[in-house]
C-alpha cells in the first residue's frame, strides 16, 4: 500500500470552520450538546494536570457569569441612553429649552426658579419654535407655524431613521422578536445580531419613536440587548465556537431586554422562558435572572426619567377592588382578544401586500407617507401628538391634589361641606368630557395607524393602544360598596388592565404579562384583574387563530420555526413524507471506502444537500453515518493544501484503517472523524405525530428513515413544516429555508 505509514486522520489537528454552518441554515442541537460535553469533560481532566489548568478550568466555569454582567451593563446603559435621547427628541419637534439645548422640556422647567405650580410646564427658558421665530407664541398663525415645524421634524427623523437602516444595516428593521424567536430555535441568520445592526438599532430606535409613530421601543430593545449578547460571545471561545450555548447567553440577553424595556426584571425571564425561548435549561434560568437585576439596575442608576423609577409609566394604586368588578376586566379581556386577532389578521394582510407588490420596492417612501399622515393627524389631538409613554403614564395615573390632566377636571363647588380634595364625590367638569372624546379619537386613530405602522423598514415596537375607562360613581351598582370619601373605581387600574388585555390578545403572553404588569404597578392587589383579562384575552384570540403577532410574522417570512405550542393530530407515517419520493431520483449516499475524492466533488457540485448518508455500499444500503456537506467541503479544501499526495483520484474513506488498495494507487484521505456515527433514525413506519414530537423536543436538523438497518429515505426539518403546512391547507412552499 502507497505511503500507508504516513497515513493520518486529517482533523486529529481541527482547521479553521469545521462544525460551524452556513446562513440560513438550522443548527444540529445534538451535536452541539455533544461537543460541548466534550469540551468540558477535556477542561475537567487537564484541571487535574497543574495550578494553571486548575485556573483555567474556574475561568471557563465563571466565563458564563462575566458575560451575563457585561450584557447586563451594556444593554441597561443603551436603553437609559435611549430613553434620555427619545425624551428630548420627542420634545425638539415641538420647541428648544434657550438655556441648554441639550434638555427636553421638562429638564428645562426644573431648572428654572421661573415656573410655578399652575403653570409647571411653562417657562421663560422653554420656547415653542413659532414663540422663537416670530415673537408670538399664541395665535392662528403660531399654531400654523408649530403644526408644519411638527410635521417637518417628523418626517426628517422618519427619513433619517430608513435611510441608515437600508444603507448599514437593513436587519436592523422591525421589531426584532420574529427572527429573534427563530434564531433561539436553532436558525442562522448571519448579520442579524452584529455589531453594525446594533450600532443602527440603537440610533435609529431613537430617530422612528421621536418621530411620533405609532410604535413603541420595547420589542427592539429586546433586539438590542440580543446583539450586546452576541457581541460578548465572540470574546470566549466556549460560546463563540458553539452555536448551542450561544442561544442560551441571548435567552438570557431577551431577558435582559424586556427587564429595561418594561421595568420589570422579574417579567423579563418569564418572558424569555415563556414567549421567546426554544431552549431554556435551569442553569439559563439563574443566569437569565443575574442578567435582568444587572440590566435594571444600570438603568435605575442612570435614572432616564427622573423618578427613580425604570419606567416612565410607572404607578401605584392604593384603592381595593370589588368582585363586581370582574364583569367588566373579563369583557376588557374580551374586547382585548377582539382588538388582537383584528390586529395580527390586518396587519399580516397588510404586510402580505407590501412583500407581493411594488409597495416593497419604495420603502423610503412608504415610511414618508405613514409618518406624515400620523403627524398630520396626530398633532390636534394633545393625547396623540405626545410620546406614547407620556399618554400611557397619564392615562395609568390616578387623580389627585397635584395632577394637572384634563382627565382630573372635576368642579370645585365651594359651598360643599365635603373636603375639596375627596375627588370621588365632586362631579366632572368639561375637561373630562372633552378628554373622553379626544381619548375616543386617539383610540380609533391608534388602531388603524398601528396596523399601517408595524412591519415598515424601520425598528418598530408594537405599541398597543391602551383602553380607557370612565366612572359615573352614583349609579345603583356602586351603592353597595362606595364609602363617603373614598375612590368607588379606579380608572387608572381599567386603563391598565385594558392596555395588558390588547397586549395579551396581539402576542398571547399570559404569565409573563401578568408579572409585567404587576411589577410596573408594584401591587399585589390587582394580580386578579390581571389574570382574568389576560387569560379571557388569550382564550377569545385562540379561538379565532393560535398564532400570535410573533409567530405570524415568523410564517409570512417563511423561518423554519417548529412551534413547541402547535399540535400534530393526523395519522401519517415516516414513510410519507421522506424524501426521496417514488417519483424523484435515489437519495445521494456515500460509500465508506470506494468513493473517490472527484466523486465526492462532483456530489457537492451538482446537488445543493446539507448532509449525506453514508453507507457500507450501494448494494446493500446498510447504514454507517452521517456527514455535513461543509464539513466535507472544508475537509477536502484542508487536504490538497495540508497533506502530500491527495488528488481527484484518491479514494476517501470513513472506516477505522485504511482499505487494501494497490501500491500504484494515490494516497487515500481518511475522513472518519467528519463522520457522525449516531445519527437519528427511525422506521418507515414510525407515526409523523411521533417524528414531529422528536424534531421538537431534540433540536433535529435531520433523521434518516431506515427498514431492519437498510436505509430507506431522509427527512428534514424544513420536510416537516412543509407537511404540516399541507395538512392544514397551507402552502408548503412558503416554507423558504433549510
Amino acid at each position: 500500500m502507497n505511503g500507508a505509514g504516513n497515513l493520518m486522520d486529517f482533523l486529529d489537528e481541527p482547521f479553521p470552520d469545521v462544525g460551524t454552518y452556513e446562513d440560513f441554515h438550522t443548527i444540529d442541537w445534538l451535536r452541539e450538546k455533544s461537543r460541548d460535553t466534550d469540551r468540558h469533560r477535556k477542561i475537567t481532566s487537564k484541571s487535574k494536570e497543574s495550578i494553571w489548568e486548575l485556573i483555567k478550568s474556574l475561568l471557563d466555569a465563571w466565563s458564563g457569569w462575566v458575560v451575563m454582567l457585561l450584557i447586563g451593563l451594556l444593554s441597561g446603559t443603551l436603553a437609559g441612553v435611549i430613553d434620555l435621547a427619545v425624551d428630548w427628541m420627542t420634545d425638539l419637534k415641538e420647541g428648544v429649552c434657550l438655556s441648554a439645548f441639550w434638555y427636553s422640556h421638562e429638564q428645562c422647567c426644573w431648572t428654572s426658579n421661573e415656573t410655578t405650580f399652575d403653570d409647571r410646564d411653562k417657562c421663560p427658558q422653554w420656547q415653542k419654535w413659532a414663540e422663537l421665530m416670530t415673537g408670538h407664541a399664541e395665535g392662528a398663525g403660531a399654531y400654523v407655524l408649530n403644526y408644519f415645524l411638527y410635521i417637518l421634524w417628523a418626517l426628517l427623523f422618519s427619513f433619517l431613521a430608513v435611510s441608515l437602516v437600508r444603507v448599514f444595516a437593513p436587519y436592523a428593521c422591525g421589531s426584532g422578536i420574529p427572527e429573534i424567536k427563530t434564531i433561539l430555535s436553532g436558525f442562522i441568520i448571519r448579520g442579524y445580531l452584529g455589531k453594525w445592526t446594533l450600532l443602527i438599532k440603537t440610533v435609529t430606535l431613537v430617530l422612528a419613536v421621536s418621530s411620533g409613530l405609532s410604535l413603541g421601543k420595547e420589542g427592539p430593545l429586546v433586539h438590542v440587548a440580543c446583539c450586546c449578547g452576541n457581541l460578548f460571545c465572540s470574546l470566549f471561545s466556549k460560546y463563540s465556537k458553539n452555536e448551542g450555548k450561544r442561544r442560551e447567553v441571548l435567552s438570557a440577553a431577551a431577558a435582559a431586554g424586556v427587564s429595561v424595556a418594561f421595568g420589570a426584571p422579574i417579567g423579563g425571564v418569564l418572558f424569555s422562558l415563556e414567549e421567546v425561548s426554544y431552549y431554556f435549561p435551569l442553569k439559563t434560568l439563574w443566569r437569565s435572572f443575574f442578567a435582568a437585576l444587572v440590566a435594571a439596575f444600570t438603568l435605575r442608576s442612570i435614572n432616564p426619567f427622573g423618578n427613580s423609577r425604570l419606567v416612565l409609566f410607572y404607578v401605584e394604586y392604593h384603592t381595593p377592588w370589588y368582585m363586581a368588578e370582574l364583569v367588566p376586566f373579563i369583557l376588557l379581556g374580551v374586547f382585548g382578544g377582539l382588538w388582537g386577532t383584528l390586529f395580527i389578521r390586518a396587519n399580516i394582510a397588510w404586510c402580505r401586500r407590501r412583500k407581493t407588490t411594488q409597495l416593497g420596492k419604495y420603502p423610503v417612501l412608504e415610511v414618508i407617507a405613514v409618518t406624515g399622515i400620523t403627524a398630520v393627524l396626530a398633532y390636534p389631538n394633545p393625547y396623540t401628538r405626545r410620546s406614547t409613554s407620556e399618554l400611557i403614564s397619564e392615562l395609568f395615573n390616578d387623580c389627585g391634589a397635584l395632577e394637572s390632566s384634563q382627565l382630573c377636571d372635576y368642579i370645585n363647588n365651594p359651598n360643599m361641606s365635603r373636603p375639596v380634595d375627596d375627588i370621588p364625590d365632586r362631579p366632572a367638569g368639561p375637561g373630562v368630557y372633552n378628554a373622553l372624546w379626544q381619548l375616543a379619537l386617539a383610540l380609533v386613530f391608534k388602531i388603524v395607524i398601528t396596523i399601517f405602522t408595524f412591519g415598515m423598514k424601520i425598528p418598530s415596537g408594537l405599541f398597543i393602544p391602551s383602553m380607557m375607562a370612565y366612572h359615573h360613581h352614583d349609579w345603583i351598582i356602586f351603592k353597595n360598596w362606595c364609602r363617603p370619601g373614598a375612590d368607588c373605581v379606579t380608572p387608572g387600574l381599567y386603563a391598565m388592565v385594558g392596555a395588558a388585555a390588547c397586549l395579551g390578545g396581539v402576542t398571547r403572553m399570559t404569565v409573563s404579562l401578568v408579572v409585567i404588569m404587576f411589577e410596573l404597578t408594584g401591587g399585589l392587589e390587582y394580580i386578579v384583574p390581571l389574570m382574568a383579562a389576560a387569560v379571557t384575552s388569550k382564550w377569545v384570540a385562540d379561538a379565532f387563530g393560535k398564532e400570535g403577532i410573533y409567530e405570524s410574522h415568523i410564517q409570512l417570512n417563511g423561518y423554519p420555526y417548529l412551534d413547541v405550542r402547535d399540535e400534530f393530530t393526523h395519522r401519517t407515517l415516516a414513510t410519507d413524507v421522506m424524501r426521496p419520493r417514488r417519483s424523484e431520483p435515489p437519495l445521494a449516499v456515500l460509500t465508506q471506502d470506494t468513493t473517490t475524492v472527484e466523486d465526492v466533488e462532483t456530489l457537492i457540485k451538482d446537488t445543493d444537500y446539507n448532509g449525506f448518508p453514508v453507507v457500507v455500499s450501494r448494494e446493500s444500503e446498510r447504514l454507517i453515518g452521517f456527514v455535513q456537506r461543509r464539513d466535507l467541503t472544508l475537509a477536502i479544501k484542508n487536504a490538497r493544501q495540508k497533506q502530500d499526495g491527495v488528488v481527484s483520484s484518491s479514494v476517501v474513506y470513513f472506516t477505522e484503517d485504511a482499505p487494501q488498495l494497490p501500491a500504484s494507487n494515490p494516497q487515500p484521505l481518511k475522513l472518519r472523524r467528519i463522520l457522525n456515527l449516531s445519527p437519528f433514525t427511525v422506521t418507515d413506519h414510525t407515526p409523523m405525530e411521533t417524528v414531529v414530537d422528536i424534531f421538537r423536543k431534540l433540536g433535529l436538523r435531520q433523521c434518516l428513515v431506515t427498514r431492519s438497518g437498510r436505509l430507506l429515505g431522509i427527512i428534514t426539518k424544513k420536510d416537516v413544516l412543509r407537511h404540516m403546512a399541507q395538512m392544514m391547507n397551507q402552502d408548503p412552499e412558503s416554507i423558504m429555508f433549510n
